[in-house]
């Protein structure tokens, strides 16, 4: 069947095509869960959420832009609505922090490691260094997401850079100290 076939009968909420729906995109939209979620069982939960809103509100999708794009946006509310839900008010300093650059061309870090290092990272810094760097929103666009201003998106970000630096850089002493 074809990807407007299965959406016309996800439209008129045909089970058969809702399942095919799940199988065609849940893996991809499952490792965007995880990005954004604390866990595994936290990205499983986000992950049906993201399908119910999808299911009720697939006769929105208007054919305009990408389907999987369409899918994505909804599966990063999903996870940003659970985050303002359960999240308690932090007093964010937005202090001007320096711009940190990471060189890690001339390393070689598993990609298991990077990824479970930004796993690591305080929730709202995740979550901004997912939607700015990952993800590639704007300031103004992560800002108006997590419903923060773009001077605490920026500075959110630049403290998630420099954990990671410092990270990185305690990988990379620890990777030449074998070496040696």
């Amino acid at each position: 069947m074809s990807l407007d076939g299965l959406i016309k009968n996800c439209i008129k909420q045909n089970a058969e095509a809702q399942s095919q729906l799940y199988k065609l995109y849940s893996v991809k939209l499952f490792s965007l869960c995880l990005k954004y979620s604390n866990n595994y069982a936290e990205a499983e939960d986000v992950l049906h959420d993201a399908f119910i809103t999808i299911f009720n509100k697939i006769d929105q999708y208007k054919g305009k832009g990408s389907f999987e794009g369409w899918l994505k946006r909804i599966t990063i509310n999903t996870a940003l609505q659970r985050y303002r839900k359960t999240s308690v008010l932090e007093l964010v300093n937005e202090e001007r922090i320096a711009e940190v650059s990471v060189d890690i061309d001339d390393l070689e870090i598993n990609v298991d490691y990077l990824l479970s290092i930004i796993q690591e990272l305080p929730d709202r810094y995740r979550l901004v260094f997912n939607l700015y760097v990952l993800d590639g929103y704007s300031h103004k666009e992560v800002a108006e997401l997590m419903q923060i201003s773009v001077g605490t998106s920026k500075s959110n970000l630049a403290r998630a850079r420099a954990i990671l630096k410092e990270k990185i850089e305690d990988y990379r002493a620890n990777n030449k100290s074998q070496l040696l």
